[in-house]
């Protein structure tokens, strides 16, 4: 299945149905009062969040979504049937943005979130409702309201703890597959990952999922090469894993590249925590090593782990350190959720 991150759509809820004029006519009743039914309500427009996908493929296919109309009322006072609603299912992760792509209407995040987009409009009054004491027979009657008609746009942000980030070829996927049942696409040429990918590790007794991205090149956030798209899938990340090729000559480039791309990315990016490696170690020498682990250090300031997705090595390490740093952040979410909840709490 093809993987896709954002969409644009239309959607317009629906109109309400129009009031009924009518009047009670039955035998050996000569002055029958009036029976107009009300119109029903148009459908609405409504996002859900949905277990079980990853993608947005399905609005590749289909951009135009419109709510049924209310029915009509009808005499005998019989209201309109309300319309059917329009519900358009997310996977988990999934933001909506108004047509400018910044104003943001929604962030999906829980499966069976719902949100209303559009309402449908009211129906009208029949000619019943405007019986008074002075108008004994009104022949009037509401028309339906319009519904609401808009172009979203829909960006899905991949739901991760961890992310790997770093140039192409940098051993990302193979990485992945190492750690995990992901089965991704792995060749010895850059820009093999042409999609973001997802695979759930388990060290020790605990759990996360971690998130491969295509590789980064210079002037990535300003879209270059696969684009700066793929960035955003990093801002859920509690926390990022920097592969750098030690097969390479400048490792010290190569890292300074990518702390570049993420930095002039922002949105708080640069700020998460960084855990960065040299990888496929096993095809150095033990001089290679220490002099590329060196550069590394003066580069980044902060500590080097050896890494080999083929050999394993260091990759045990690594992963604890990643879920360590998980479990804080989700124990700091915690904390905050229940200070939250007794601030709101009122005796």
């Amino acid at each position: 299945m093809k993987f896709l991150d954002q969409a644009k759509i239309h959607i317009r809820s629906g109109n309400g149905g129009a009031g009924c004029v009518s009047f009670r006519r039955e035998k050996f009743i000569e002055y029958g009062g009036p029976d107009g039914g009300d119109g029903g309500r148009g459908g609405d427009v409504i996002v859900e969040c949905a277990d079980g996908l990853n993608t947005l493929i399905d609005f590749r296919f289909q951009q135009h979504f419109k709510a049924k109309t209310g029915m009509h009322g009808m005499g005998k006072n019989r209201a309109g049937a309300n319309g059917a609603d329009v519900v358009l299912k997310v996977p988990a992760g999934t933001q909506v943005f108004e047509e400018d792509g910044e104003t943001l209407i929604a962030d999906m995040t829980e499966p069976g979130q719902r949100i209303v987009l559009a309402k449908g409009g009211n129906g009208g009054f029949g000619n019943a409702y405007f019986k008074s004491a002075t108008n004994q027979s009104p022949r009037r009657a509401n028309p339906g309201q319009e519904g609401i008609e808009k172009i979203v746009v829909l960006r899905l942000k991949l739901i991760a703890d961890a992310g790997l980030v770093g140039l192409p070829n940098a051993g990302k996927s193979t990485f992945l597959a190492a750690v995990s049942a992901a089965k991704p696409k792995i060749a010895d040429y850059p820009f093999t990952t042409l999609d973001p990918g997802l695979g759930v590790v388990t060290v020790d007794t605990r759990s996360f999922v971690l998130a491969d991205i295509p590789g980064l090149i210079e002037g990535a956030h300003e879209g270059a090469g696969l684009g700066d798209r793929f960035l955003g899938h990093l801002e859920r990340c509690s926390i990022l894993i920097h592969l750098v090729d030690g097969t390479q000559e400048d490792v010290a480039d190569a890292y300074a590249v990518i702390r570049g791309e993420i930095e002039a990315y922002g949105a708080g990016l640069e700020d998460k925590p960084e855990i960065l490696c040299l990888n496929k170690a096993d095809a150095l020498t033990e001089e290679e090593r220490a002099e590329r682990k060196r550069a590394l250090e003066e580069a980044s300031g902060g500590t080097v782990h050896l890494l080999s997705g083929v050999s394993g090595e260091g990759v045990t390490a690594v992963l604890r350190l990643v879920a360590d740093e998980i479990a804080r952040n989700r124990a700091a979410e915690r904390a905050e959720e229940n200070q939250t909840e007794e601030e709101g709490w009122q005796p």
